[in-house]
């Protein structure tokens, strides 16, 4: 009997482990199957916030992989292809520029709303061609994200709940070398490496650490510091160094702590890391994989994932900072330069007087019996006016001595043929006046030719 209930004890355990085999397998099939058919979802929005010049319209258009970008004004849309090759699925994301002017801030509205609000990540971009501006734009673009917030007409279970996600994703971070690589691009493992919108209790009884999420807002939020390669600039025309560099990383760096957000170091001329920024708002905004750890040891190509930072981290930057304090102000260390090379210098527009006007003034000048403007000889000034006065050039040689002022006169008295008032106008030339000036210019000429310094003399020679 016990031989019997023995065997019919064994073929009960192995039928239990058989229906469990199978439960686990038609398990796996179905949340396989789930996975399956789970498509990418398209009411998925980024907002860029950001000055201007800060790189904006330039970024997306790398993101889309668009090589002329098209610049907009007041609320830019566009959109991004993402394509998930496990699933063979794709899907646009839909993406908002707003323009960098305050006084385009109500048009927030159209682009995160009480409809949007829980299907978007915002952007914040600052630009390292003008450093000394990066915390004020960062500090007033999230207050001007958080007026908006405010306004919005969500439940109190709504904010809650969006705030108590963003805790949950920087709890459940996980640094990519810390799983398998078989495990981080399995489907049945994506869920423990990407985010989940599911609330944890367990995950809400742990702590934040120190200065993480002191303000919340219940988004996503990623800040891109742009045109990265003009660091090199600023060291060479500006005398920028390291500790410079750093002072302004670890500033970013607490301020992305304050809010949870991200940290991309880009430049689109050089292409840094904005692939890698692609890839992680697809994982933030769409559960793909993101298997890149944090990105420290280059200064112009840093990548920081939310949920990595701490201050414990942050502070290592210290070490390098010799001039300057952590808790410094921030513009006493990073001061922008009184005049910058880049800029071209204005000068004072010089206007020309016109030509009608000034020639009018000489001859009211000469009518007068003014000097002339200029100290030229007597007979050079007869050679420029005379066109003026009768139409007809003489030509008269330039070599003419300085002391020759009686002969000019006198040959000038002769030119200018005087009728009427004293200001008016020669006659039309008659042959008897063209005689008379051919034969004082050939007197003039011959004149000029008896003054002529006689030849050197010899000494030397046997006739002295």
């Amino acid at each position: 009997m016990e031989t019997n209930g023995q065997a019919n004890g064994l073929k009960s355990k192995k039928k239990d482990d058989a229906d469990s085999k199978d439960n686990l397998w038609s398990a796996i099939l179905e949340e396989v199957q789930n996975q399956g058919n789970t498509k990418l979802p398209s009411n998925k929005n980024v907002l860029v916030l950001g000055d201007n010049e800060t790189g904006k319209t330039t970024l997306i258009a790398k993101l889309q992989g668009v090589e002329d970008p098209k610049k907009g004004s007041a609320l830019e849309y566009a959109f991004i292809d993402v394509r998930d090759e496990y699933r063979d699925d794709h899907t646009r994301l839909s993406v908002w520029v707003l323009d960098g002017d305050p006084g385009h801030t109500n048009l927030l509205k159209f682009a995160l709303n009480e409809e949007t609000f829980p299907h978007t990540l915002v952007m914040l971009t600052v630009a390292m061609t003008t450093p000394w501006g990066i915390l004020d734009q960062l500090q007033s673009w999230a207050s001007v994200l958080g007026d908006h917030i405010d306004k919005l007409d969500l439940t109190p279970e709504q904010r809650l709940q969006s705030k108590k996600q963003q805790v949950q994703k920087w709890q459940r971070y996980t640094e990519p070398g810390d799983e398998l690589e078989a495990n981080a691009s399995s489907p049945m493992k994506r869920s423990s490496r990407n985010l989940s919108d599911d609330l944890d209790s367990d995950d809400e009884d742990n702590q934040l650490p120190e200065a993480v999420l002191t303000t919340n807002l219940g988004l996503d939020i990623v800040v891109v510091a742009t045109k990265t390669d003009y660091m090199s600039t600023l060291e060479k025309e500006h005398d920028y160094r390291d500790e410079h560099f750093d002072f302004m990383q670890q500033w970013i760096r607490r301020f992305c702590l304050q809010y949870g957000a991200a940290l991309f170091y880009t430049s689109s001329k050089e292409d840094k890391n904005c692939d890698l920024l692609y890839k992680y708002l697809t994982h933030r905004i769409y559960g793909l994989p993101f298997r890149t750890p944090a990105l420290i040891v280059e200064k112009d190509a840093v990548l920081i994932p939310a949920g990595w930072d701490s201050m414990k981290k942050i502070s290592i930057l210290y070490e390098n900072m010799q001039t300057c304090q952590p808790d410094d102000y921030y513009r006493d260390a990073i001061v922008q330069p009184a005049t910058r090379k880049s800029g071209t210098r204005c000068e004072a527009e010089v206007q020309a007087e016109d030509e009608q006007a000034f020639l009018q003034r000489q001859l009211a000048a000469l009518q007068a019996g003014a000097p002339a403007p200029r100290a030229d000889s007597p007979l050079r000034t007869a050679q420029r006016v005379t066109p003026q006065l009768d139409g007809a050039k003489i030509g008269m040689g330039t070599g003419t001595p300085g002391n020759e002022g009686v002969l000019a006169n006198f040959f000038n008295s002769l030119l200018y043929k005087k009728t009427g008032s004293p200001g008016a106008r020669a006659p039309d030339a008659s042959p008897a006046a063209a005689a008379a000036r051919s034969d004082a210019a050939a007197e003039l000429d011959r004149l000029t030719r008896a003054k002529r310094p006689p030849p050197p003399i010899d000494l030397n020679s046997s006739d002295c």
